[in-house]
């Protein structure tokens, strides 16, 4: 510290004391006991808007570590994909969202195009998609 000026003195401490303030915040956030996101047996639904309903068999809970059979991109609700590891209720809008804007998707790939799917997650989620023949009425825009 010798070496530095007054003014980068000045300046290393507001850094330290901008690093120890946000440091503190998410020490305080982590800490935050957690606020159950719906009561027992109600789910939340996060759907965006212009999207048609969701099907009642669809309803079901199921586990978040994966799907035991692949799950059709072009057919799926957002309980099917945010039944899918990696993808929560935000990304799963977000792909419901991209199939009302540009259509059912041809390959599992265009899903790269939906902000927020990586290289690394298209290929983990890979095994547990397909790109079926989309729902009657849906055709590429």
């Amino acid at each position: 510290m010798k070496d530095l000026t007054t003014a980068e003195r000045r300046g290393a401490l507001v850094l330290v004391v901008i690093l120890a303030l946000g440091a503190a915040r998410d020490l305080w956030w982590a800490s935050r006991p957690r606020e159950p996101q719906a009561a027992a047996g109600h789910a939340i639904e996060v759907r965006p808007p212009g999207l048609p309903e969701a099907r009642a068999d669809s309803a079901a809970p199921r586990p978040r570590g994966g799907t035991a059979s692949p799950v059709d991109l072009n057919r799926a609700t957002i309980q099917d994909l945010d039944a899918l590891p990696g993808i929560g209720p935000v990304l799963a809008g977000r792909i419901l969202a991209y199939r009302a804007s540009y259509g059912p998707f041809g390959s599992v790939d265009e899903l790269r195009a939906v902000r927020g799917i990586g290289p690394r997650l298209l290929e983990r989620l890979r095994p547990q998609l397909t790109a079926g023949s989309a729902p009657p009425g849906a055709g590429r825009r």
